[in-house]
């Protein structure tokens, strides 16, 4: 993969259950940490851990050519601390440095709990991928976040050229809930499907206003890098809208977008490249107007949505880790 252009790889407790629970991919590593360990969390850090900084490895190519700017991997804090600020920081910490690599991000979610856990790693020096953001209130929380962080760890005399981070929106959920929302209400078809590229139109324009001006400017003459905007959950869920949907319309400068293989394949077939980004910013903000005109509670959407996003991802970690403890018992029995 790194050879078909893509520049770095993510990873969640689904992207791991499914890895993990199909076949036997998985045994041998198993039946040697079953040597040190019997808590299947022990044993799945292990294994993802392992799994991590080889993908680390494989693209610290693409990281020392670029000088850091691309070629990182993602590794979750357990989903189920998402509103324990002290116990993520620890986890955090420990994932950066059971794995220690320069090109790892720890992801925390963008959770009030989480914003505090996010500055006080970026002041530590630590590489953050923050996850699971839908409004564009909780952007603003998050960018903050990690200029404070930044502005810490200079006055500590540290290098913040050292430091990465991404804000990953979740995309396509967005328009999953407010369409669900719209036929409830009945009417207003023309407004399906809009939400979602919207939102992400109106936060990119923020991360412009952000990451520029003095503030900033003082961080950036000491190396610091801004926090780019990451479009996550691009994989198009309605089969009625183009399946490359969500990358023909959030293309832009100094963004990331991660796509399962499925929509890269489809994006090579048949995508087309253009900037898309910073296009029609005014009819995006129109679509907010009228979701509310609609009667649609667009922060109400918001908060819905992390909430159920992170039970998704405990659910996914719980499911897990009952998945490595019938596998250990199988193990164990042969």
């Amino acid at each position: 993969m790194r050879e078909d252009a893509v520049v770095g790889v993510t990873s969640n407790p689904t992207i791991f259950h499914k890895a993990i629970s199909s076949g036997s991919s998985y045994d041998e590593q198993l039946a040697e940490a079953l040597a040190e360990t019997r808590d299947p969390k022990e044993l799945f850090i292990r294994l993802a851990s392992t799994d991590v900084a080889n993908a680390c490895d494989l693209l610290r190519r693409v990281w020392d050519k670029g000088s850091g700017r691309d070629g990182y991997v993602s590794i979750e804090v357990d989903p189920t601390l998402a509103y324990d600020t002290e116990a993520t920081t620890a986890e955090a910490k420990r994932l950066h440095a059971l794995i220690d690599r320069p090109n790892l991000l720890v992801k925390i979610p963008a959770t009030k709990p989480g914003l505090p856990a996010i500055e006080d790693m970026i002041a530590k020096g630590k590489s953050i991928n923050v996850t699971l953001i839908f409004s564009l209130q909780r952007y603003e929380e998050v960018a903050e976040a990690y200029i404070r962080g930044l502005q810490r760890l200079c006055a500590q005399g540290g290098d913040p050229s050292a430091v990465a981070s991404v804000a990953s929106f979740f995309v396509s959920r967005v328009d999953t809930e407010a369409d669900r929302r719209l036929e409830e209400l009945g009417g207003h078809d023309e407004l399906k499907g809009k939400l979602a590229i919207a939102n992400a139109k109106l936060a990119y324009q923020r991360y412009l206003e952000l990451f520029s001006g003095e503030r900033w400017e003082e961080l950036s003459a000491r190396g610091a890098r801004p926090q780019r905007c990451l479009w996550a959950s691009t994989s198009t869920k309605n089969p009625e809208y183009r399946d490359v949907l969500y990358v023909e319309e959030l293309i832009g400068p100094e963004t990331v977008n991660t796509m399962p293989e499925e929509t890269i394949r489809a994006f090579q077939d048949h995508g087309r490249v253009e900037r898309t980004l910073d296009r029609d910013v005014d009819a995006a903000k129109r679509v907010f107007e009228r979701f509310s005109e609609a009667g649609v509670d667009y922060d109400d959407v918001a908060d819905t949505l992390e909430r159920e996003g992170v039970e998704k991802f405990a659910d996914s970690f719980t499911a897990l880790l009952e998945g490595i403890r019938a596998t250990t018992a199988e193990l164990k029995a042969a």
